[in-house]
């Protein structure tokens, strides 16, 4: 298990763990800095989030951070050189999973104890954050439509209908020109029904073309979709056109809105929050303050009946084995790898991807050197406790607790999956400064670092850079970020939503060939 001290940090560089042969660089230090703290003097420029040996390394030996492998020396390495991408060598290594032999239950808060916040409860018993109507296309080719459609709603025209957060359009790229059956079309489809069902949407519209291949009755059919009074069909080439099936929509959305405006907010258990976790633009920083501080959140979430959907598959690759040991059983443990195989396999085998080792740009220059590296800060959005069950892309997530789902690491096709599997709320850490929103639910921002906070404060909804200043510790900073969850589930409007993101961040996954 890989977990941070919940203290604050001090100095000029940070430990992580005594096994640690690199420190991190919490301030830039520049040449010939002592350390007195590690017993050497700096002997390269570091900028801050950038790693330090902490005493030589040897050719060949692993590099060790949060005692986990983040890769193998190049060369011999000096104590008090900079450590990154130049001089480790990124390549696979054995893991023991140990399905299960860290399993502990969760002490959970007596019921009565619980944290609560303002939900809007649907008819089904699911529990809103949000409360939109939603204009979904079976294909690009409707992807216009539905645009004009939510389009017309602009805020003059909603005025009436306070209590609705908006008519928004989920258009995609894809639904024809792909296979006709097998799992991209049933992934396309069950995507499509999660947000057709999300309880962030009072009331959904689905239009289709006509002649492409995600035919509109295949996918009723599939995810069982019936059309009624919550959700209405309209197919183009059995409409009109464009123009009449525009007006269609616009007709049919007015007619929804009386309905969807007499929601009332209620007091409801926190147990009914489920959170997407993301990270995107992470740097050096991510790993020590922002995603463990949202893990430490995780865990009072999880302790209050909630769930967490930790995801991005190719981001827990080479520390997959501290979720399988702490999975509720060897299934569960089993299925996370049987994902991860696939990745290697399979899906991704001889491309230039990062489950391969190379992140992006942003990364590295974020201090972070490769996968196995980056993969250590974004498992921590999960917390500590056990993983209870790990799912397929878009399937409905119905386990408490800490789970998983496969997904890619691109934040709008991951955030998109969790969305349709039910996450009511998303969590974004970022460090190089990333700019997200994901309607129909709230996204919360949080900063790994203050320069960048104060940077991009009109963006970032919480700064966990406290941290690394002195003035806040994990502990303290996942409270925050706990309490501010709730309030964004009770309706206060996120950075994201200030800014009116959203609106093209409807993303499927696309693992298909087109033809």
């Amino acid at each position: 298990m890989i977990e941070m001290s919940s203290k604050t940090v001090t100095g000029p560089v940070i430990r992580l763990h005594p096994a640690d042969n690199v420190v991190i660089a919490r301030i830039d230090v520049a040449i010939g800095t002592p350390v007195p703290s590690e017993d050497f003097v700096c002997r390269s420029q570091v900028t801050a989030g950038y790693k330090i040996a902490a005493r030589s390394i040897r050719k060949g030996e692993p590099i060790r951070k949060y005692n986990v492998v983040i890769g193998f020396a190049a060369t011999d390495i000096a104590a008090g050189t900079m450590v990154h991408s130049h001089n480790v060598e990124f390549r696979e290594f054995d893991r023991d999973y140990a399905f299960g032999a860290e399993y502990r239950p969760v002490e959970m808060v007596p019921e009565d104890e619980r944290g609560t916040f303002q939900g809007i409860v649907r008819e089904n018993g699911e529990v809103a954050t949000r409360n939109y109507i939603g204009v979904l296309s079976t294909v690009n080719c409707s992807a216009t439509v539905v645009h004009k459609i939510a389009e017309w709603f602009t805020p003059e025209r909603l005025a009436d209908y306070p209590n609705v957060d908006g008519v928004v359009a989920f258009s995609h790229s894809i639904g024809c020109g792909m296979e006709m059956s097998g799992e991209p079309m049933a992934l396309l489809r069950r995507t499509m029904a999660g947000y057709a069902r999300h309880p962030n949407l009072a009331a959904a519209l689905i239009v289709g073309l006509g002649c492409e291949r995600n035919q509109l009755s295949g996918l009723m059919d599939q995810e069982d979709l019936k059309a009624d009074s919550r959700l209405h069909t309209f197919i183009m080439q059995e409409n009109g056109g464009t123009r009449r099936t525009i007006e269609a929509g616009v007709a049919a959305v007015q007619a929804l809105l009386p309905q969807a405006n007499r929601v009332k907010r209620t007091t409801v258990s926190a147990s009914h929050l489920k959170i997407g976790l993301q990270c995107g633009g992470s740097d050096g920083f991510s790993s020590i303050t922002a995603n463990p501080s949202l893990g430490a959140a995780m865990d009072l979430l999880v302790r209050h009946g909630g769930t967490a959907i930790l995801s991005e598959t190719p981001e827990i690759y080479g520390v997959e084995h501290t979720l399988t040991r702490r999975a509720v059983s060897r299934e569960v443990g089993e299925k996370l790898v049987e994902r991860i195989r696939w990745w290697k396999d399979e899906y991704s085998v001889g491309r230039d991807v990062q489950i391969n080792g190379q992140v992006s740009p942003g990364n590295q220059v974020g201090g972070l050197a490769n996968i196995f590296e980056k993969s250590i800060g974004s498992s921590m959005k999960g917390g500590t406790g056990p993983l209870m069950e790990v799912y397929r892309y878009a399937d409905p997530v119905r386990k408490h607790g800490l789970v998983f789902m496969d997904t890619p690491g691109f934040d709008p096709v991951s955030a998109t999956g969790q969305i349709a599997g039910g996450a009511n709320l998303i969590a974004f850490t970022t460090g190089r400064g990333s700019m997200f929103g994901a309607k129909p639910v709230p996204s919360l921002k949080l900063a790994t670092n203050t320069p960048m906070y104060k940077r991009l404060t009109e963006d970032m909804d919480l700064n966990c850079g406290g941290i690394l200043d002195g003035v806040a510790s994990i502990e303290s900073t996942g409270r925050e970020i706990f309490d501010a969850l709730l309030a964004a589930a009770s309706g206060e409007r996120t950075k994201s939503e200030m800014l009116g993101l959203g609106d093209h961040e409807f993303v499927p996954w696309q693992i298909g060939i087109m033809s």
